[in-house]
């Protein structure tokens, strides 16, 4: 019987409140009667504003709702329902049933579309059925949500295990007041690093002062970092404080700190020892108070070796050392990563773009990504914007990445796109640590979709 079918699932014991709809009172009384016997919460209704008086009252699973009411249909009222509750499933039932209205709430988002009479044991069966689709929806927006929150640290994306490895050091650190370095190659969200390190602090309610060591020459990086009185130099019309003084009770950023001239290093080093910063000109000194984060797309030991950081600055600043891994290292967050600039820069220039064809995602894959992600960045953003059609082809990316994949880059072994699957596939599996629920997510695939694909392709079920 249907009863032992709904209470297969020990959860199936607490059982989802029902609403039916009719202004048959013999019908509703009887559906009650019967939906009540099998343990569940039931309400009635004989007509639309009934109906949605219920509901401003009660959070209903399921609706069983009659074609024909009083005030109005049921198509009418399904509307009413789906707005105020998206998730609510709804049974329309109807003694006057065509196929048009059945395509009609199939369209508007009905569960079903029943005709009467119908016995007990067939509403069951659909009840049933249409419990166990919002309990699958429920649990499939939960993972995305776990996933999403799983695959993301401030502004920062990626499932792959090295990109995770950055993401628990970062945590680790953040509510801390150490000193960071963030070191990486140049594209690879160096600064988007440093940007979840303040956002995670104890500092988070002060500023976020950021200065690029490399863009300003010498004189201007010192009037920058440490300001100026009046008549300090040609030009200096009024005091001014200067970056170490707006990052009080805050953060701050020095980006490329091995371009900073090792003068301005002594000085930087003397204020995090003294923790007062003296303008330029001036003969007072100020309190300062800040977080120090820096970076640099250097090799550290290589900056010592060549004379470009005073050792006894980087001993200062490297409390902890975060190091960013290339897009090489972590090409499983390809697909993830490649999604969201998608999102992003469709809504951003109101593009119909909807997805990357075959052969584009083949060569974002087997590119070698020297720019890293600053430069898939660019390419999904130019794409977007010259792609003719819904999905991006390979005419659409930069020259560089329709050429052939150069010998010793990331690229899978060529071949046909049954190959290139079977890579992307491993490629999955491998940033998620063989989750196959969080593979099939990065895929966009169902979960027995993977399964199928994996086995077509000989794929482990796990790793070896």
């Amino acid at each position: 019987m249907l009863g032992s079918y709904l209470n297969a699932d020990p959860e199936a014991r607490v059982k989802p409140r029902i609403l039916v709809v009719d202004d048959e009172a013999v019908i509703a009384e009887n559906l009650r009667l019967t939906l009540e016997h099998e343990g569940h919460d039931v309400e009635t209704a004989g007509n639309t504003v009934a109906a949605m008086l219920r509901m401003e009252t009660r959070e209903f699973a399921l609706a069983l709702v009659d074609l024909i009411l009083p005030d109005g249909d049921g198509l009418h009222l399904l509307r009413l329902l789906k707005a105020k509750d998206p998730s609510i499933e709804v049974i329309i039932m109807t003694g006057h049933g065509s196929i048009s209205k059945a395509v009609e709430a199939t369209k508007q988002g009905a569960f079903y579309f029943v005709a009467k009479p119908f016995d007990a044991d067939e509403m069951l069966m659909l009840v049933g059925k249409a419990l166990e689709r919002r309990r699958l929806l429920a649990e499939t927006s939960d993972l995305r949500r776990k996933l999403a929150e799983q695959a993301a640290y401030g502004e920062m994306l990626g499932s792959s295990p090295a990109i995770k490895r950055v993401f628990e050091m970062l945590e680790s650190v953040a509510a801390s007041d150490a000193n960071v370095l963030v070191v990486g190659e140049s594209g690879t969200g160096k600064e988007l690093a440093a940007n979840a390190v303040h956002a995670k602090s104890t500092r988070v309610d002060g500023p976020l002062v950021k200065i690029n060591c490399a863009a300003l020459p010498k004189d201007l990086i010192e009037s920058e970092l440490f300001g100026h009185v009046k008549g300090a130099f040609t030009g200096a019309a009024t005091d001014k404080p200067g970056l170490l003084e707006e990052a009080h009770r805050g953060s701050l950023l020095l980006d490329e700190i091995t371009e900073m001239p090792l003068d301005l290093q002594a000085k930087l080093l003397r204020v995090l020892e003294d923790r007062t910063v003296r303008r330029l000109g001036g003969a007072k000194t100020v309190p300062v108070d800040f977080r120090l984060i820096c970076s640099t797309n250097r090799e550290p030991e290589t900056a010592l070796r060549e004379g470009r950081l005073r050792q006894d600055l980087y001993f200062r600043i490297n409390t902890v050392t975060v190091a960013l891994p290339s897009l090489r290292e972590r090409s499983g967050d390809i697909p993830l990563l490649a999604k969201s600039f998608l999102e992003r820069f469709r809504i951003k220039h109101s593009r119909e773009v909807e997805g990357i064809d075959p052969e584009a995602y083949r060569r974002l894959l087997s590119y070698s990504w020297p720019g890293n992600i600053r430069e898939l960045e660019h390419a999904i953003e130019r794409a977007v914007l010259v792609a003719r059609g819904k999905e991006i082809a390979l005419s659409d990316l930069p020259e560089p990445l329709q050429a052939d994949p150069s010998p010793g880059g990331s690229a899978p072994p060529p071949g046909s796109l049954e190959e290139i699957e079977r890579v992307s596939i491993v490629r999955a599996l491998e940033s998620t640590g063989w989750n196959k629920q969080a593979a099939a997510q990065v895929l966009g695939l169902r979960r027995p979709t993977l399964y199928s694909k994996m086995r077509r392709h000989g794929i482990p079920q796990r790793r070896a």
